[in-house]
């Protein structure tokens, strides 16, 4: 099945209501702030950030505060973006490594009801695209506000009976901040393959991604209160981090054993140093709480496919297989980004195999069922800094879904999904008995945590004219301890059960005019009874986004954006709550034959609401030994502006 965005219905082919697939065209339509911005194409999801433009966002979905990825899998051309066992937090999806020109496209899906998505998708899934061949080859020049500095290029060439397709980028970003300046220097190379082999298609793709950067972390919203810094300064002025990411990965996919066969493998290499301090003097009142977590990574892996269809009925089978050979990976104290003493450095092999299968009927012309399941089998091996933290476990968990859609009318069908889902722990999780720290037990965590969902869902489409989508949604958690990448040590968590509606609205009937309009609102409670209260901290209950773009005479173009997050509980007992926070962002351009000059207004109202809140106590310099509990932000940057200017060839 070839899909080619929203103006292409699916009815008739999709399996839930909260599935879909957005176009290279698409993706150029919004201003962006950063590359994980790309997430937000998802309807439901918002990517904030609590630091440095280097670090990976902090995602929220179907109430689910993801921190960097968790129960969210992402994916670029079938490799992994999650990174499991990571120094900073498990499933941390990264995505500044993504040129974003050069994706032509995405698919994703939400709820645990695909066999063929494991891992860190019980919220949703999403796989990038890359482009097989430019459309135009270009070279772009982007410079804005803040020492804001972009370079782009990218070209396809005929190579034998192939196409080679190169992209580089560069950026330079300076920031906002009063006391920090951010100092971005990212550096971004793809180099990809595309050629004809047998009866199928050989892809090769190279990715190499550099880059560090200074961190303006959350701050304590009483140090802004009192004057002693500003919403945009900082408390330690000493933080960032450098990270690296390059990759090679292969595939080949057509026609074999009498159906369609797709066979690929890869092989990344990963780097992380991040410097961070959120509670300042809580634990050290001399030299400060400032720490470092570092990765160093091998990721190699596969994934098999194999599809049969007749007339009335499909066939997927599919195997994957996937090795984290972590070198070192942990955390230690520092102050200034110098070494004081060390928490956790561990290495640690992680593997897993699964295998999956599902089958589609059509019962009749308006009715299909889709079954389907898979297994997953894991082993940890852990050797540890402390020798009685380190050890070797394993765990399977087996996953069955289920989907029934009823095509009520030719633009309508109705949907309803069931499935189990899971995510993995960190590896040293489930194998730490001592507390780094403190030298007490500590409890070990489950290594695969299950889940549960549901969903009832409505899709009406006309193509080329308008969608819409609806879905009643149901998510369980299991009860679990997670492992704390700034801790190093395991903490208790809860079962926790959400349910929640989402509609999408889109209208592009109009080439002069395109309306979107997606909402989403969760309820999200713990699931058993605690006197601290059922509300789970960080649970976003709206999301709403609504955006216009649009095509007039003589090459202009325009295109306008709002994202709306509700205030949120900080505490079990909804004691505190986040405040709301809007944001608009504006772009206006004009295309020529051969070039395209557009201006991005980014945070056009100067909203100074927040990125992100959080509720924790920390200690500045005088205040007392226990420190004090509050509220911590990270502040919206300013309203700023970047101009574009790109020259096809």
């Amino acid at each position: 099945m070839t899909v080619v965005g929203r103006e292409g219905t699916l009815v008739g082919t999709a399996t839930s209501a909260s599935e879909g697939a957005l176009s290279h065209a698409e993706l150029e339509r919004r201003p962006r702030l950063r590359p994980g911005d790309l997430a937000e194409y998802v309807p439901g999801v918002a990517a904030t950030q609590h630091s440095g433009s280097g670090k990976a966002n902090q995602y929220f979905l179907r109430g689910f505060n993801l921190d960097h990825g968790t129960d969210f899998a992402q994916s670029v051309d079938g490799m992994p973006v999650n990174l499991r066992s990571h120094g900073h937090g498990q499933g941390y999806a990264d995505l500044n490594f993504l040129i974003p020109e050069l994706v032509d496209g995405l698919v994703y899906r939400k709820g645990p009801y695909a066999a063929d998505v494991g891992d860190f998708s019980s919220a949703g899934s999403v796989e990038y695209r890359l482009v097989d061949a430019m459309p135009k080859d270009f070279a772009q020049l982007e410079a804005g506000s803040n020492g804001y500095a972009r370079v782009v290029g990218a070209a396809s060439h005929a190579i034998g009976k192939g196409t080679l397709t190169w992209g580089i980028e560069a950026q330079d970003y300076d920031g906002p901040w009063r006391d920090i300046g951010e100092d971005v220097r990212k550096r971004n190379a793809l180099l990809r393959y595309v050629a004809p082999v047998g009866p199928g298609q050989l892809t090769l793709t190279a990715m190499g991604y550099d880059n560090r950067w200074n961190s303006p972390d959350q701050i304590p919203q009483r140090a802004v209160d009192s004057g002693l810094i500003d919403r945009l300064g900082s408390i330690d002025t000493t933080l960032g981090g450098d990270s690296s990411r390059h990759s090679l990965s292969g595939g080949w996919r057509g026609d074999a054993f009498g159906g369609t066969f797709d066979a690929s493998a890869y092989a990344i290499r990963y780097r992380l140093s991040l410097w961070s301090n959120f509670t300042y003097f809580l634990d050290d009142p001399v030299r400060g709480d400032q720490f470092r977590q570092f990765d160093a990574r091998t990721v190699t892996g596969f994934a098999l496919r194999q599809a049969w269809q007749g007339n009335t009925w499909r066939v997927r089978a599919g195997m994957d297989g996937r090795r984290d050979d972590i070198g070192r990976v942990g955390v230690e104290r520092t102050q200034a980004r110098a070494f004081v003493a060390p928490v956790r450095d561990d290495r640690v092999d992680e593997r897993s195999v699964d295998a999956w299968m599902d089958a589609q009927w059509s019962l009749t012309q308006a009715l299909r069922l889709q079954l389907g399941g898979r297994y997953d089998r894991y082993t940890f091996d852990v050797d540890a800094l402390q020798p009685e933290n380190g050890g070797r476990t394993s765990a399977g968990i087996a996953s069955f879904k289920g989907e029934l859609a009823w095509r009520v009318a030719e633009p309508t069908e109705l949907y309803l999904d069931w499935g189990q889902g899971f995510h993995s722990n960190d590896a040293r999780g489930t194998t730490i008995r001592v507390d780094p720290v403190s030298g007490d037990p500590a409890n070990r965590v489950t290594p695969l945590v299950r889940s549960r969902g549901a969903e009832l869902g409505l899709r009406i489409a006309r193509e080329g004219r308008w969608q819409t989508t609806l879905a009643l949604w149901r998510l369980d958690l299991a009860s679990e301890l997670l492992f704390v990448g700034d801790a190093g040590t395991t903490e208790a968590s809860r079962p926790s059960e959400r349910r929640g509606v989402e509609l999408g609205a889109y209208w592009f009937a109009d080439p002069r005019a395109r309306l979107e309009l997606e909402v989403a609102y969760t309820q999200a409670r713990f699931g058993d009874d605690d006197p601290a209260g059922d509300r789970i901290p960080g649970a976003v209950p709206w999301v709403v986004s609504a955006a216009w773009s649009s095509d007039w005479a003589q090459g202009w173009h325009s295109s306008a954006r709002v994202r709306y997050l509700g205030a949120a509980p900080l505490i079990e007992d909804d004691g505190v709550r986040s405040a709301s926070s809007t944001m608009v962002s504006l772009a206006v351009g004009k295309r020529w034959q051969r070039w395209n000059l557009e201006l991005d207004v980014l945070n056009a109202l100067d909203s100074d609401d927040h990125d992100i809140e959080y509720f924790y106590a920390s200690r500045l310099p005088g205040e007392a030994d226990e420190g004090v509990e509050g509220l911590h932000i990270h502040a919206f940057e300013p309203r700023s502006y970047r101009l574009r200017a790109t020259y096809s060839f």
